[in-house]
């Protein structure tokens, strides 16, 4: 995959792991369409980037996601790649009957993996015109081992895993399109600050690891420890069952 020239979308590329990748992609000279919810947050992160634009928009409302697809069809006919990387994250105590688990887990499940799944439905046909094309999905570390204190996030998120290598396989043919996961493990960002971030990987280790798989078009990305669970998974899951 070429790592330069190209014009990517990135969810929730205001802050954090979303950010970085617009940092580091932005300047190996590819134009970056940064998304999120807030406004004042999109204009801030542009102030730290070349040739990049910002469309506001939760993805996590139908209405949103249908503007915003609309709106990179109409502006941008030249996209190529994007990034599904925006998320929602609860610490969900399932010992508490009072913690409203299963709202929590409605949420996060609807966030970090219905609507990419609409989101990249919407846009597969305009990936799919281009001459060469990739979706990268972030997931995460606990996508391959939940714990107890994220256990409905880690459910998404090993729902997105299960949904991006369906997808991967379903264009395994198609040459012009590439389908890259992406697997962080903690990460020193705002949206993990309650999850224990700070003790977590900067967020450029995550966009160097991912701008390198692009490089070498290697579709799936460990980062830090995730590398450890994703060598021994690895080569069980390499291969579909049928």
């Amino acid at each position: 995959m070429k790592t330069t020239g190209n014009t990517i979308f990135i969810s929730g590329g205001s802050a954090g792991i979303g950010l970085a990748i617009a940092k580091k992609l932005s300047a190996a000279g590819n134009k970056i369409i940064i998304n999120g919810r807030s406004e004042e947050r999109l204009q801030n992160a542009l102030k730290e980037l070349a040739h990049t634009v910002a469309i506001q928009g939760d993805l996590s409302v139908k209405e949103d996601r249908i503007r915003i697809a609309e709106d990179l069809k109409t502006n941008y006919p030249e996209l190529n790649i994007i990034v599904n990387n925006a998320g929602t994250v609860f610490m969900n105590d399932l010992s508490d009957q009072n913690n409203n688990a299963a709202e929590k887990a409605h949420q996060e499940m609807n966030t970090n993996y219905i609507s990419v799944i609409d989101f990249t439905s919407l846009l597969i046909p305009q990936l799919l015109q281009q001459e060469e094309a990739a979706i990268i999905n972030i997931t995460s570390i606990v996508a391959f081992r939940s714990n107890k204190y994220l256990p409905t996030y880690a459910a998404s998120k090993a729902a997105l895993h299960s949904y991006t290598q369906g997808l991967r396989d379903t264009f395994l043919d198609n040459e012009k399109l590439n389908v890259y996961e992406v697997y962080p493990p903690l990460v020193n960002t705002e949206f993990s600050a309650e999850i224990g971030g700070a003790n977590g990987i900067p967020p450029s280790e995550v966009a160097d690891e991912l701008f390198t798989a692009l490089a070498h078009n290697q579709f799936e990305v460990p980062v830090g420890d995730s590398k450890k669970i994703h060598a021994l998974l690895h080569p069980i899951t390499e291969q579909a069952p049928y």
